[in-house]
This record gives structure tokens, sequence and C-alpha cells, in this order.
């Protein structure tokens, strides 16, 4: 059965061996080329497949050289890498299982042996991804959860600043939601909770936009390559698909649906950004909105 959305990346200076192996895996997965070390590692960042068949003995750069490139950059280094090779070596095989090679695959290639490594791979590398996603989601809403938010708040802040753009860090609570819960019970507070992480699932559709639940009734969204102005029309667009969601919430003093209250940082490019300090701004911005009369957001630029 063809399972296309998995790519594997197969690195081999001989075209003979290039067009052998992408006969007896293209009914597995997507399959790209790379003729040599340096073009190996410039694939891997540009698709981030999900599996590499790498050479060990090419031209240019050995595959031992391009897995510890790999395996250093944190975009590549959870990418599973089996070697291939014509050297029955039991130190070469040492070196490659040392710097993070999964497998080996030996020359000249034993075509159901070459099929089965690579499908049993795939498979674990499918189930691996389907745990990861399932242990970063939170069950109630459906949306991230604040380990996930704890790692890729992370990375988004290291790459704004590499990047030198800028970078929305807003914190979004529940206007009065205890009574809320108190006057409408628990269950009616979950099906309120699913349907604004529904609403802000369906604003935020660009690759890296993110939202997550951070606890109780709080919730979190990371903007990459988004400036002050458009971190405006951004807030603005959550406070009308939550009013658009039409929640009834009778005993709130704003108003007399489901509204949100909303702590926003800009965060500038910047080698001093700090994540505990970007979040801090934020708290302390959505306690203004929340002082203010709450229903509203406040934002502010942080270098």
């Amino acid at each position: 059965m063809k399972t296309l959305e998995q790519i594997i990346l197969i690195v081999d200076d001989d075209k003979i061996n290039r067009k052998m192996l992408k006969e007896l895996l293209q009914e597995q997965a997507k399959i790209i080329f790379a003729k040599n070390g340096e073009q190996a590692k410039e694939l891997a960042r540009k698709h981030i497949p999900d599996l590499i068949l790498l050479d060990v003995v090419m031209p240019d750069l050995s595959g031992f050289d391009v897995i510890e490139f790999l395996k250093n950059d944190p975009e590549t280094m959870n990418i599973s890498v089996i070697f291939i090779t014509g050297l029955a070596n039991d130190d070469d095989e040492e070196r490659g299982f040392n710097l993070g090679g999964c497998d080996y695959i030996y020359k000249p290639f034993k075509s159901n042996i070459v099929i089965a490594r690579v499908i049993m791979h795939l498979e674990l590398i499918r189930q691996r991804k389907m745990l990861d996603e399932i242990a970063h989601i939170d069950a109630l809403t459906g949306v991230n959860n604040r380990r996930k938010m704890d790692v890729v708040l992370q990375d988004e802040v290291a790459a704004n600043n590499k990047e030198n753009t800028s970078l929305l860090v807003a914190i979004l609570d529940i206007d009065f939601f205890k009574p809320y819960n108190d006057n409408y019970g628990h269950g009616a507070g979950d099906v309120a909770l699913r349907q604004v992480g529904q609403a802000l699932r369906e604003i935020f559709l660009r690759p890296r936009d993110f939202v997550a639940r951070y606890g109780g009734e709080e919730f979190v969204i990371i903007l990459p390559d988004c400036d002050k102005a458009g971190a405006e029309i951004m807030l603005g667009n959550i406070a009308q698909s939550i009013k658009d969601k039409m929640i009834k919430h009778e005993y709130s003093s704003v108003s007399e649906q489901l509204t949100v209250s909303v702590g926003a940082v800009v965060v500038k490019s910047s080698e001093y950004s700090v994540v505990a300090n970007i979040m801090k701004e934020a708290d302390t911005l959505l306690y203004q909105a929340k002082n203010n009369g709450r229903n509203q957001w406040c934002i502010a630029e942080m270098l």
C-alpha cells in the first residue's frame, strides 16, 4: 500500500544505486535524491525527510560527515538515518551507530531485505510521530498543550533572533469563567473551552502559527513574522471569531456573550530575548487588560 505522505532521501553518488533503490522503494514513500554530501545537507534541511538512506563512502563528504552535520542541527537532528555501505566492517558499524544511525543496508542490495528494513523503519517513524502528537495535544480542546508550547516558544524566539523579524506572543484568558462554570456547570464550561479552541484554530492557518492551552481557561498564541500592525489585526480577528461562536454568558458583567482578555507582546529580534521575560510581560499586559474592564487586549513591543 502506498504511504506517500512519508519522504525518503536517498544519498548515493552512484546513479545505478539511486535508480535501483527508487525502484524498490517508490511504492513506500516519496523519493528524493542527493548525489553527494553537500546536496544531502541542503535537501535534508529543505524537505525534512522521514528517513535518509545515506551512502558511507562519497567523493566530497562521507556519510559520517553528513550525519554529524544533521545531528548537530536542531532542524534535522531527529531524522532517521540508515547507512548504505559495501564495507562490512565492525568498526565502521560501531562508528555509524554512535553517530546516530539507526541501521545499515549492505551492497550489493538484496531487494527483500532493503524493502523489509525500510518498511520497518517507516512504520516506527510513523508510530513515534503519532505518539509525539498525542503527548503534545490538550485532550479537552484539541489544541497543543503546555509542554508543546514550552518547546515551540523556545524555538521561535531563537528563530526570531536569527531571522531578524518580529514575533507575536499572546496570553488569552476567558472573562469571568468561574461564574460561567458555577452557573452553567463544568460540562458546559468544557464545551465553551472547546469552542474557544476551535475558534482559535480556525484563525491561525499558516504552518508555524501556534495555539496552545496554557492552563485552565488560558490559551497562548505564538505567531512568527508578525509585527505590531499585523498583531492588532489578528487580535481583532480573535475577538470576532469568539463572538461569532455566540457562546451565551449571562453571568458576565461585560457582555451577554463569552469574551476574552488578551495580553500580547511583539518581540523584536534581539539576542537578549528571554522566554521567561516574554511570558512575564504578556502576563502583565493581560492583567492590565483585565483591570481596564476586560473584553479587550493590551499590546506592547519588546526588544
